[in-house]
Formats: C-alpha cells, sequence, structure tokens
C-alpha cells in the first residue's frame, strides 16, 4: 500500500473521491515511476510522492512526482502544452534542443516572439537555475502605434523589479511560477483575470531540455530566477560565464528587470 502518495483536496476534486480513494489503497497508483520533475525514479512505497493532474481544454494527465520536487497539485495548461508535457512523461518525443528557445506569446504589450535562455547565475556562493527572456522585437503597450519599446515598464508593472546588482537574488513574484514537466521546461505562468488561475505568459513550442546541474539546483531552491531585458541587450551567450556578463552590463545600463518564480502551484511569498 502506498502510503507516501499524496492526494491534494484540488487533485480530489478533479478526479473524483472514487478515484483519489482508489489511488489511496494502491489499486490505481504505480508501484514506480519517474518524478514528473526531475526524472529520477520514485516509490510510492518508500518516497513520499506527489499526484500531479495536468488539465487541458480537453484532455487531463494525472502524473507522479516526488514530493520534495513538487507538491501534489492542479495544473492548467494548453491542449497543446499538455499533448508535449503527455509526450515527454511517456518518452514518445525526443527532448527538446538545450539552450534559447522562443514562442508567439501572449506578453503584456501584445504578441511578441520571447527568447528563454536557461543558466546557471552564482549568487553569494549559490547556484540558483535562471531564465533570461528577451523579445526579438521591441513590445509596445497595448493601443500604441508608436515605435517605443515598453517592455520593462510593462513588467514592472506586474511586479518584476529593475536590477541594478545581479550579486542579489531578487524577490518572489506572487501568483506567477515555472512549469517544469518531466524534467523540461514547458511555460511560465502568470495570473488570469479574475482570480481564473494561471494562464502562459510564455509556453514552449517544444519542451526545453535543461542540463542536469539546472535541474539539480531548480529541485534544491524550488524557484528560478527570470531576467528580462530588451531586445538587443543580452543576445544569445554560448557560456554562463558570458551570459552574467551580459547580464551585468544590461543591469549597469537600467535595461534588465528580475523575479523569483516557485514550480508551478508551489505557494509563492
Amino acid at each position: 500500500m502506498p502510503r507516501m502518495l499524496d492526494v491534494s483536496d484540488e487533485v480530489r476534486a478533479e478526479i473524483g473521491d472514487e478515484e483519489a480513494d482508489r489511488l489511496l489503497v494502491g489499486e490505481d497508483a504505480p508501484r514506480s515511476y519517474d518524478c514528473t520533475s526531475c526524472r529520477t525514479p520514485g516509490d510510492p512505497e518508500n518516497d513520499r510522492t506527489s499526484t500531479v493532474l495536468f488539465v487541458g481544454e480537453e484532455t487531463a494527465v494525472l502524473a507522479f512526482a516526488h514530493a520534495t520536487c513538487i507538491p501534489s497539485q492542479v495544473v492548467s495548461v494548453s491542449e497543446e502544452q499538455l499533448q508535449g508535457a503527455v509526450r515527454s512523461i511517456t518518452g514518445d518525443s525526443p527532448a527538446g534542443a538545450g539552450g534559447p528557445g522562443a514562442a508567439p506569446q501572449n506578453v503584456p504589450g501584445g504578441q511578441a516572439v520571447l527568447g528563454i535562455t536557461s543558466g546557471l547565475i552564482l549568487i553569494a556562493g549559490e547556484l540558483h537555475p535562471a531564465l533570461v527572456v528577451e523579445p526579438t522585437a521591441p513590445i509596445a503597450r497595448p493601443g500604441s502605434d508608436g515605435p517605443g519599446d515598453d517592455f520593462l515598464p510593462l513588467l514592472i508593472e506586474q511586479g518584476f523589479i529593475p536590477v541594478t546588482d545581479t550579486s542579489e537574488v531578487p524577490g518572489v513574484l506572487g501568483g506567477w511560477s515555472v512549469l517544469l514537466a518531466a524534467g523540461q521546461l514547458h511555460a511560465v505562468l502568470q495570473p488570469g483575470n479574475d482570480g481564473a488561475g494561471q494562464v502562459a505568459w510564455w509556453q514552449a513550442h517544444q519542451a526545453l531540455s535543461v542540463t542536469d546541474g539546472w535541474r539539480a539546483a531548480v529541485n534544491k531552491t524550488q524557484r528560478v530566477l527570470i531576467y528580462a531585458a530588451p531586445v538587443g541587450s543580452i543576445g544569445q551567450q554560448p557560456r554562463e560565464d558570458l551570459l552574467r556578463d551580459a547580464l551585468d552590463k544590461a543591469a549597469a545600463a537600467g535595461k534588465l528587470v528580475a523575479a523569483a518564480m516557485p514550480l508551478a502551484g508551489t505557494p509563492g511569498a
């Protein structure tokens, strides 16, 4: 009997009491699983295990994770994103290419293409998992027809903080989170309108792989640092030391904002 399995109230509400009880007594629970976050093996008999329900427009998928990686929760995603997560969980698709990825998304200011680069940032002797966001073109404020770039002001209005010193860890942005499923990066989520849960601010067309070191760091901190800069400020840097130098230069020029975000569904500070 998987005594260490956790089915949260929100997951129970979605799958029903009968199915939740079957999971708890071991009828429908796996004897082993690959954690949907870190991708290492888990055993609900011996490891504290979370049930994680991914819910799309037409499909719902129940996955399992180490409780130390992610709590039991319901994660709302697009149907396309959910199918990508299913392929990653079942191993039916190749891992996404590492390095920068881009996807058209609704961002503050309208449609844009956001580039995402993952890397480790050393702050006060500790490695922090980070994502660097940079649009491929200027982003104008809604209703504006001028050539100006309002990307940073719009993010500041969302709660991002201007960065002048990258040696300090940014504060947690409430309501936002990073969706890491099957050990791959799927989306950055923001609060929906009128308390309607989270929606994707950025999501990958194909799940993006992250390094083992990045995954180990996020499993330790349970948070991801998000840095954002206007187009042309960072560029595609081939090494993490060059990425850090580019962040330092953007901060010195007043062209960098940041926030820390928990893994999807975990409480924000």
